[in-house]
Formats: C-alpha cells, structure tokens, sequence
C-alpha cells in the first residue's frame, strides 16, 4: 500500500523561526503531487520562540497561513492545533528557547528522536517527514531518527523553492491569485508565480534493528545509535550464573532459570567443546541428554522443586518440544532485548544439511570471550 492510501497519515516537520516550511512542504504533498498526500494530522518540532511564531503566523483565527491554504485549495479537514505543536525540553522538561550549546542539541536529539519513535508507533499509519526547517542539526536528528524508526511506508523529503520565494518572510505558498511580495532590495514578485517541489530523500530502514525495549519505552538518541553501533564490533557473550544473567555486547538479559541452563549447555557444547547438538527426533527422546542438562540447570536452580519437576519431565529422555520450546524461547528473548541485528550472532540456528538439524550460534570460538562465571 502506498503512503498516500493509509487512512491515518501525518506530515513532521521541524521549524526555527521560519514556520512557512510547513505550509511550503503542505503544498507540495497535497497540492503540487501527482500522488496527493493530503494529512490527516501535522506535528511541528520547534523551539518555545518558533512556537510562538508558528501559531501565530500558521493558526490564528484571521490571519493564519495554514488556515488560509486549506481554505484556498480546499483541503480537507487536517488537524493541526497548538497541542501539535511540540517544544523541545531539556532533561529537567525546561522548554528550550534556543539550540545552540552542546547539552541543547544532546536534549535535541533525544526530545526529536522520542517524538519521531512514538508517531511512528501505529502500523496502521504512513508519516512523511521533512527537514528543510530548523537548525540544520535539527534536521540531522530528524532524518536519522526516521531511519532508526521509518518503516517501509514512511518517506524523506526536503521541500524547493524557486530563488527569491526561499526563505521570504511574507512568502508560505503559491497563492491561486496574483499577491506582491518584495524581496530586501524592494524587488516585487508574484507569489502565484512560486514553483514548489519536494526532493525525496532515500535513507536506510533500521528499525528491525531496534529492540523492543527502546520501541516501547524511551528512546534517547544516543542510548540508540550506541546499540546500533554495537552491531559492528565482536560479539562477546558473558554468562554469569551466580547472578543469573546474560551479558551479550554488553545489553544484559535476564532468562528464566531453565532457558538459562539451556543456553549454557548448549553454548559449552558447541562453541567451548566444539561439538554438535541434534535436535530430538519426534517419539524419539535423547536419554544421553538429560544428565549433562540436569547438571547445567541444577548449578543455576539447585535442587529446587521446579528443578524436580523438570528432572521428572525428562525421565524418558530430552523430547522434541521441550528442545524446541527453549531454543524460541532464548531466540526470542534476545531478538526482544538486542533487536534482530545485534541479536544474530548469539541466536540459536538450525543447519539445513539434515532433517532434524544440528544447533549452533553464529559465534566462531575466536570471536566469542565466553566467560562462564560460578
């Protein structure tokens, strides 16, 4: 489904002083398009002085630009309020004023990188955002926000405008009737004459790459390129069973005791001892894998009811289901905490050279620093 046939669509912009890019890159969605991507909601990201100013210039009852656009092409209903207008916070949740000193631009990025992860939270919608507004770090962060958290229906776009129209103060849109304007130098110009365009800007999808716990929670700008980042260097997985813990490129993973015993039994046989492990044959249990499991569970659980219950569930041998249980569940306990990139090399695989399989990690003994911690 193309962007402009979901029911629920929004327009993100950035804007400093200047809120007539909203109504530049409106016009150029909704009116000078081929495909028409009319939105059904608009959110601006600004400063508390660009605030001011969009309201103002773009909503007043009279006088706004917005108003007098959609009023002008006939425009559907498109809901844009002052609640849709969001002033970056440092920290503390002070409004910013301006973005010019490093902690300013740290809060930045985070408050616009937060923003953009929750518009783009329902699959149901399609977001198009533009960066033509702002600071140009503004633009930054929004850009590699939406490739953090873009999915496939979402696009890019920075908004032309002919010389002279570019950045004039009196200038939002091309007007269906002849309006002067003059330029600093007292030069007049039409501004049903302006050309307007938008320059689709490609950018890498990465939001498989994200876990869970960044797209349901807060997702601070740094906190997310740094996971992002740790997809780059070596894998090192650290078990530690005293406290019960994963440690894997240094995201720790909390597993049941069971996955846990699992996944050291698995990981001492084929990465430490280089052995294979093949999945139980159905109505076939494996008797020869009970004891060295019941000993890897018991070093984590002690000899705990669950860990006799568990011991009397394998009395006629390791089955199919209880090998496949665990193996989706460890899977997806990682893929939930690590995201599917940085979750690769540690997941549990299948060869596809027999029927039932052998199981493996991705992680050759001279990449892995495996640290079994008692």
């Amino acid at each position: 489904m193309q962007p402009h046939e979901y029911n629920k669509r929004i327009l993100i912009a950035v804007s400093g002083l200047s809120p007539q890019i909203l109504t530049e890159t409106l016009y150029g969605l909704a009116v000078n398009s081929s495909e028409p991507y009319i939105p059904t909601e608009i959110h601006l990201i600004t400063t508390l002085e660009g605030a001011g100013r969009a309201t103002l210039n773009l909503l007043h009852k009279d006088s706004g630009k917005f108003h007098a656009l959609c009023r002008e092409y006939q425009l559907p209903d498109i809901q844009f309020t002052e609640q849709n207008i969001h002033i970056i916070q440092d920290a503390q949740g002070n409004e910013l004023d301006d973005i010019r000193t490093p902690e300013q631009n740290a809060a930045a990025a985070d408050f616009i990188t937060n923003t953009i992860k929750e518009l783009t939270s329902d699959e149901d919608s399609a977001v198009h955002v533009s960066i033509a507004g702002g600071r140009k770090t503004m633009g930054y962060y929004l850009g590699y926000a939406l490739s953090l958290f873009g999915r496939t229906q979402d696009r890019l776009s920075h908004v032309l405008v002919s010389e002279g129209y570019e950045g004039h103060k009196d200038f939002y849109y091309p007007t269906l009737e002849s309006k002067v304007i003059h330029t600093w130098d007292n030069r007049p110009l039409d501004t049903s004459k302006a050309e307007i365009s938008l320059a689709e800007i490609p950018f890498i999808r990465m939001r498989q790459d994200i876990p869970e716990k960044l797209l349901q929670g807060k997702a601070g700008f740094l906190d997310t390129i740094t996971l992002a980042r740790k997809a780059e260097l070596e894998p090192e997985l650290i078990i530690d069973k005293k406290n019960k813990r994963v440690s894997a490129s240094g995201e720790v993973i909390t597993l049941p005791d069971i996955q846990l015993a699992f996944y050291c039994w698995l990981l001492e046989n084929t990465v430490v001892k280089q052995t294979t492990l093949e999945k139980p044959r159905t109505n076939k249990p494996r008797e020869d894998y009970v004891k060295p499991f019941i000993k890897a569970y018991e070093e984590i659980a002690g000899k705990a009811k669950d860990t006799d219950k568990t011991v009397a569930a394998l009395s006629d041998g390791m089955k199919s289901g209880f090998f496949s249980d665990k193996v989706n569940s460890i899977n997806a306990a990682l893929i939930r905490n690590l995201g599917a990139r940085l979750a690769k090399p540690y997941l549990i695989n299948k060869t596809k050279t027999r029927l039932t399989g052998e199981y493996f990690t991705e992680i050759a003994a001279e990449q892995l620093k495996l640290a079994i911690i008692k």
